[in-house]
């Protein structure tokens, strides 16, 4: 695939939450000589605006789509020597990114992840994330050959049973999957009419989750955040004191961050029915920062609608 450098796209970027991804990690404070990870540095906005303010963190970032790796190296070339780049997933990556944070000896001062598909690719069509798509495709990282067209093709209908069930907890699923099976899809634009014509919602398109479940299909997306924590947790030890920042589109990707921060904040890890604590009450990997998710303000939805569903939970490692 081509990369173009479209600078109409560089320039409407709007990273979601800025303010307050950028004041969660205000007390890593201007002297600290440590490491942050990006672990999905898209166009590098958050990551623009936080090498600003800490004039002395270096960064890793991880993204799996090149086109945007393109244009993030062009919108950070004034920290190219604070910035390294690794390319592919971050459930896998992020733990190459710590090994380098480990032998250059510094500390991991934060980690954010901010989950789903960015303007890049809903914007660019050929991309096939976008409801007027002319292709089928929906790939983050465009090297692999899992691809909305191949599912939909191939996937028994059981399978695509799973998928709506699973990933986009559609109540019609079963319809749902026994109607795709009943034709061929040569476009996201296609696919998007003729979901249009058998189901309604008035809320939402009614291809909005079916386009959900395919994408976080062909990217593996929970599996990725699974990973991600499960990396976290590997190292709590060597992370005591990191931030760590989650920001998610839907409310699967929410559960699972919710789930896992209420987990490591535990202090006690007794059976809830037993009588009196016997683990010695000292299991806490740190605490929630964000009692709530945080969303995003009346202005922020006003000059970019598409941050609406987003929400920012966070957590500080606290684990000597």
């Amino acid at each position: 695939m081509r990369i173009i450098l479209d600078s109409r796209i560089m320039m409407r970027h709007i990273p979601v939450l800025l303010d307050e991804v950028c004041a969660l990690f205000e007390p890593i404070g201007n002297n600290i000589n440590g490491v942050f990870i990006d672990c999905t540095l898209g166009l590098g906005g958050h990551s623009q605006a936080l090498l600003a303010r800490h004039k002395n963190i270096t960064l890793i970032g991880i993204d799996k789509d090149t086109q945007a790796i393109a244009i993030a190296k062009q919108n950070l070339k004034n920290f190219s020597d604070r910035v390294q780049i690794l390319q592919g997933g971050f459930g896998y990556q992020l733990e190459v990114a710590l090994h380098r944070a480990f032998k250059s000896q510094k500390k991991v001062v934060g980690i954010l992840a901010d989950i789903g598909v960015s303007s890049l690719q809903l914007d660019s069509l050929e991309r096939g994330f976008s409801f007027k798509s002319e292709n089928l495709d929906m790939r983050m990282d465009t090297n692999q050959n899992l691809d909305a067209h191949y599912i939909l093709c191939h996937y028994s209908q059981f399978e695509l049973e799973r998928v709506f069930r699973e990933y986009g907890e559609i109540k019609e699923y079963k319809k749902l999957a026994r109607l795709l099976k009943s034709r061929e899809f040569a476009s996201a634009k296609d696919l998007s009419a003729f979901l249009s014509q058998h189901f309604s919602n008035p809320r939402i398109n009614p291809a909005t989750l079916a386009f959900q479940a395919l994408r976080i299909e062909v990217n593996d997306e929970l599996g990725e955040l699974k990973r991600f924590f499960n990396t976290i947790a590997k190292y709590f030890h060597e992370l005591s004191g990191a931030i760590v920042d989650v920001i998610s589109f839907h409310s699967l990707e929410d559960r699972i961050t919710k789930e896992t921060f209420r987990e490591w904040s535990k202090s006690c890890i007794c059976d809830p029915n037993a009588y009196r604590c016997e683990c010695g009450n000292n299991h806490a990997k740190g605490r929630i920062l964000t009692k709530k998710p945080i969303t995003p303000s009346q202005n922020e939805l006003r000059a970019n609608p598409r941050s609406r569903s987003s929400k920012l939970r966070a957590f500080v490692v606290d684990k000597t």
